[in-house]
């Protein structure tokens, strides 16, 4: 608010600066002019100029109306902001309340105008007196700002929600073990303790794996064998499997592949996929770790046989925290940013992850990433 605030006072500053001395370079110049064949552009021509180039480099809308209403001066972003003909309307009806407004008041008038879209837009009008009875308009179009403000409160009510339910449940569970004395009682009471520790320290640690991938988006790339990167991804999920009697193979081609990217960002995307796939399949069934080598790319799948994923659900498993089940993944200890540090990844390494699922009968995730020219296979790395 604040540096919107100061953009405004140079804003307003400046043109009432410019409109004064057009107007005094106007009555100053009373002498004939003299006509010649070519005429250079007069003092006030050429800061007439001055202005609008100014504005027009501003990024926010402006706008000066006469005391009638009428546009009198006006930039490229102020006209961007039409970009249909019912937000057209809504943003003149706004800015000519707010613009008369000011004028009845001689104050500066604010306002907020929520537009519904598509696509949703917040625009922010203030208007002010200027001399001469004329009025100055600065629309500020805040949708990304606000876009933004609405997830960091999604975020922040969601990992709140994700650390305070283990947080309750070990106080309870402390509280109850304080005063017992059967042994079998406070050994089962304290296997839920740990099992809580951990849920709440697996969220912590996938907090902190995001916020590194994310800050890592710029790493240098280096070569990246793929048989490495699925090697260390199945050997981190191996023995959650084993504990959940599903079995996990792999299917690679005779020579290995190589990519350019960050070893351990990949191993991360891999491993949460298993890991995916693992929590949402039952006992005795199979997850199948896939690598298609292609003439310019390189596909890693992972494909299990659990209960798949509905079709309303498969645009929104990405973001951070959303679950298909919910009742489900509170029983399987997910955080539900696994798939959202896939994302990332694929984001930073220039790929793609798309996905096919059919409720009932499995999941497959492919990884598609690009394979650096000249190097397209090697035996061993």
């Amino acid at each position: 608010m604040l540096v919107g605030g100061i953009a405004v006072g140079l804003i307003v500053g400046f043109i009432v600066s410019r409109i004064f001395f057009l107007r005094k370079s106007t009555t100053a110049n009373t002498q004939p002019i003299v006509p010649i064949v070519e005429t250079a552009p007069s003092e006030a021509e050429v800061h007439v100029a001055e202005l609008d180039s100014v504005l027009n480099a501003i990024p926010l809308g402006v706008v000066v109306t006469d005391e009638q209403g009428n546009i009198i001066l006006g930039n490229h972003v102020a006209a961007g902001v039409e970009i249909s003909r019912h937000i057209d309307v809504l943003v003149n009806e706004a800015a000519e309340r707010i613009i008369k407004k000011s004028r009845e008041t001689g104050s500066s008038v604010r306002e907020t105008l929520e537009l519904f879209g598509p696509p949703p837009r917040t625009l922010v009008i203030e208007a002010r007196p200027l001399e001469g009875s004329k009025s100055i308009a600065i629309i500020e179009d805040i949708s990304e700002r606000t876009r933004i403000d609405a997830v960091r409160t999604d975020f922040v009510a969601n990992i709140s929600h994700e650390l305070k339910t283990p947080v309750g449940a070990l106080s309870i569970l402390a509280d109850t073990i304080r005063d017992e004395d059967d042994l079998k009682v406070i050994h089962r009471l304290s296997s839920k303790m740990v099992k809580e520790a951990n849920r709440m320290a697996k969220t912590i640690d996938d907090l902190l794996e995001l916020s590194r991938i994310e800050l890592d988006a710029s790493a240098v790339p280096e070569p990246v064998s793929i048989f490495s990167v699925i090697a260390e991804s199945i050997d981190r999920m191996a023995y959650f499997a084993a504990q959940a009697g599903i079995s996990i193979v792999s299917q690679l081609p005779e020579a290995d592949c190589v990519v350019k990217g960050d070893r351990l960002q990949l191993v991360s995307a891999v491993s949460n996929l298993i890991d995916n796939a693992v929590k949402y399949s039952e006992k005795g069934d199979e997850v199948t770790v896939r690598v298609s080598p292609q003439d310019e790319t390189v596909d890693i799948s992972v494909s299990d046989e659990g209960i798949g994923i509905p079709p309303s659900d498969v645009d929104r498993i990405f973001e951070r925290f959303y679950r298909v089940d919910r009742a489900r993944s509170r029983g399987t200890g997910g955080t539900g940013l696994g798939l959202s540090i896939v994302r990332h990844v694929m984001n930073n390494h220039g790929g793609s992850v798309n996905v096919t699922s059919q409720e009932g009968e499995g999941s497959t995730f492919v990884l598609t990433l690009l394979r650096p020219s000249g190097n397209t296979a090697v035996n061993n790395i």
